[in-house]
C-alpha cells in the first residue's frame, strides 16, 4: 500500500546557500503574515476571509511591486506553501479542530519552509542533495531514500544547525502478522508495561542532562545581563549567541535521544504484536500536578501514541483507544472485581475475591487488552 513517509538529513550549507535559507524563511513567514492580517480585515468587514486562490493572485502582483520585487529572489513554492499552509490553518479553526491562526514571530525556534518536488529540481547526487534556488547541498545521507518525492523542509534548528525533511510516497511493505495482541500501560517509573509481563524502563533522559543543563542556563542569563547593562541587543550579542546555541544542542541531544528510545520501543511492539489496546491518557491535565509535571512531560507518551499510530498504519497492524475514565488499575483481571481507586504509592495489591495477587501495572496493561479486544469486537466491520 501507498504511504507517505519522511526522512530527514542533515545538510551543511556554505555561507551564500544560509544566507538565502535565511531569506526564504524571512520571506514565507512574511507572507504568512502579511496575508494573515488581510484575512483577518476581510472578515471583520464582510463576515468572509478569504481564499486560497485569491491569496495567491495578490501574490503575484506582490511580486511586481518595486517594494515587495525582492520575493522574487527566494523559491516561489515556498511562499505558495506558506498561503496553503494559512488557508488549511484557517480550515481548521473554522471547523472547530484549532485556535485561530497566530503570527509568525522571528525568534520562534520553529524556523523552516517547505518547496514542491517538480521536474527534478528535489535529487541526490553523491554526497550532495539538489534544492531549488539552493543548488548541489552537501548532506549527511543516513539512510537510503525510497519512493517518489512529494516536497523538502528544510529547517534551521535553534542549535543553528540545518536539516532537511523528505517527503516520499512508497509501497511500504506490511509485517507479517504474529496473531498477537498486547496492552499497554504507560508510566513514569517503567515507562511502559505490557499485558504479557515486560516492562520498558523510563530512560529519564531530561534529568540525566538536568545539572548540565542547569549549569549552562545560568551562563545563558548572566551574558543575558551582561548585554542588557552594555545596552547590546541580544540579537547582536555574540558572547550571548554562542552560549544560547550551546544550550539548543543540549535540548536537541536529549530530544535525538528520546526520539530514538520511542521509535525502537514503537517499532518492536508493532512488529511484534496484530492489535495494540492503549489508554487516551489526558496528558495536558495531567502536567496540571506541578509535581509530576516534569517527569509526565520528559516521559512522552503522547509521542509514542502517535508513532504507535503512524506505524501501525503502515505495517497493517491496529491501534485501539481506551477511554481515559476506564478504571484500569481498579478491576481486578482475573475476576473482574471493581476494588476501588488506590493511592500511587500501592504498587501491588490482592484482589478480596478471587485472591489473585497482582502486580499494579501488569493488572492495569491486562484490563487494557481485554477492554480493548472487546471494544474491537462491538465494532461493526465495513
Amino acid at each position: 500500500m501507498l504511504q507517505h513517509k519522511a526522512y530527514e538529513y542533515r545538510i551543511y550549507p556554505d555561507k551564500k546557500q544560509e544566507t538565502l535559507i535565511a531569506k526564504t524563511i524571512g520571506s514565507s513567514r512574511y507572507v504568512y503574515n502579511h496575508f494573515l492580517e488581510l484575512w483577518n480585515k476581510e472578515y471583520e468587514e464582510t463576515g468572509k476571509g478569504l481564499t486560497y486562490f485569491a491569496c495567491s493572485k495578490l501574490l503575484t502582483k506582490m511580486k511586481r511591486d518595486p517594494e515587495t520585487v525582492w520575493l522574487c529572489e527566494v523559491d516561489k513554492f515556498s511562499l505558495q506553501n506558506s498561503l496553503r499552509n494559512l488557508s488549511d490553518a484557517f480550515s481548521r479553526f473554522f471547523k472547530g479542530q484549532n485556535e485561530h491562526p497566530q503570527f509568525k514571530s522571528k525568534k520562534s525556534p520553529k524556523q523552516s519552509y517547505t518547496t514542491q518536488y517538480t521536474n527534478n529540481n528535489i535529487a541526490v547526487s553523491g554526497n550532495c542533495m539538489k534544492l531549488p534556488k539552493l543548488g548541489l547541498v552537501k548532506f549527511a545521507e543516513s539512510r537510503e531514500m525510497r519512493g517518489c518525492i512529494l516536497n523538502a523542509t528544510v529547517r534551521r534548528k535553534p542549535s543553528g544547525k540545518f536539516f532537511v525533511s523528505i517527503l516520499c510516497e512508497e509501497d511500504i511493505c506490511e509485517f507479517p502478522k504474529t496473531d498477537s495482541a498486547v496492552g499497554i500501560d504507560l508510566g513514569i517509573t517503567d515507562f511502559a508495561i505490557l499485558s504479557d509481563g515486560s516492562r520498558n524502563d523510563n530512560n529519564h533522559f531530561t534529568r540525566r542532562m538536568e545539572e548540565r543543563l542547569r549549569r549552562e542556563q545560568r551562563k545563558l542569563a548572566k551574558r543575558t545581563l551582561a548585554a542588557e547593562k552594555r545596552g547590546i541587543p541580544l540579537s547582536e550579542a555574540r558572547n550571548y549567541q554562542k552560549q544560547r546555541r550551546k544550550v539548543a544542542r543540549l535540548y536537541e541531544r536529549v530530544a535525538n535521544q528520546r526520539n530514538e528510545f520511542l521509535n525502537k520501543l514503537s517499532t518492536e511492539i508493532v512488529k511484534n504484536h496484530d492489535i495494540i489496546c492503549i489508554e487516551d491518557l489526558n496528558v495536558k491535565g495531567m502536567v496540571r500536578n506541578h509535581k509530576l509535571a516534569k517527569s509526565i512531560s520528559d516521559v512522552s507518551w503522547a509521542s509514542l501514541v502517535s508513532k504507535l499510530q503512524y506505524k501501525a498504519a503502515w505495517y497493517g497492524k491496529e491501534v485501539i483507544r481506551i477511554s481515559r475514565w476506564f478504571p484500569s488499575s481498579q478491576i481486578c483481571s482475573e475476576c473482574s472485581h471493581k476494588d476501588g481507586k488506590k493511592p500511587l504509592h500501592v504498587r501491588e495489591w490482592t484482589c478480596p475475591v478471587c485472591h489473585a495477587h497482582h502486580d499494579r501495572d501488569v493488572n492495569a496493561a491486562r484490563n487494557i487488552l481485554a477492554e480493548g479486544l472487546r471494544i474491537r469486537a462491538l465494532t461493526p466491520v465495513y
